[in-house]
C-alpha cells in the first residue's frame, strides 16, 4: 500500500492499517517498512471478526496462485518480515465511506491474494464523483 499512498489520498481518501501484532511489533514494522500512514494494533482481533475474515492454512502455501503472487513479491523487492501473531490470518481490503457506506471490500483467499489497486482507486474516484 506504501507505494501507492500518493495515488489513494490523491483520489480523496485516508489509508489505515490495520494488524495483529502489539505496540512493540508495530513500531518494528513502521521502522522497517518506512510507511507513514496510521497503523492501527487489533491484539483481540475484533476488527478481524466482524469482517468475517478468514485464516489460511499450510496447504494455502503450496497453492499454485500463491506461488505467482510469492514471486511478484519477490521480483518487486518485497521481502517476508516477522511472522506476526497469527502467520495464517488472512487479509483484507475496504473502502469505507461517510454514512457507514462499504464502497469496495476484498477479503483475501489466500497470502498473496491481494486487491487490484485500479479497482481500490476506483472505488474511491466514483464516490468522489457522486458528491
Amino acid at each position: 500500500m506504501r507505494e501507492h499512498e500518493d495515488e489513494i489520498t490523491g483520489a480523496g481518501a485516508a489509508l489505515a492499517a490495520v494488524g495483529l501484532g502489539d505496540r512493540a511489533y508495530a513500531s518494528r514494522f513502521r521502522e522497517e517498512t518506512g510507511i507513514g500512514f496510521p497503523l492501527l494494533v487489533d491484539e483481540e482481533r475484533r476488527a478481524y471478526r466482524a469482517a468475517g475474515l478468514k485464516s489460511g492454512s499450510l496447504l494455502h502455501l503450496l497453492r499454485r496462485d500463491n506461488a505467482r503472487a510469492r514471486a511478484r513479491a519477490s521480483a518487486a523487492g518485497h521481502r517476508q518480515r516477522r511472522l506476526g501473531k497469527d502467520p495464517f490470518q488472512l487479509g483484507a481490503s475496504f473502502v469505507f465511506a461517510p454514512g457507514d457506506r462499504d464502497l469496495y471490500v476484498h477479503l483475501s483467499a489466500t497470502f498473496g491474494d491481494h486487491a487490484p489497486m485500479a479497482e481500490l482507486v476506483a472505488a474511491i474516484s466514483a464516490d468522489g464523483d457522486e458528491r
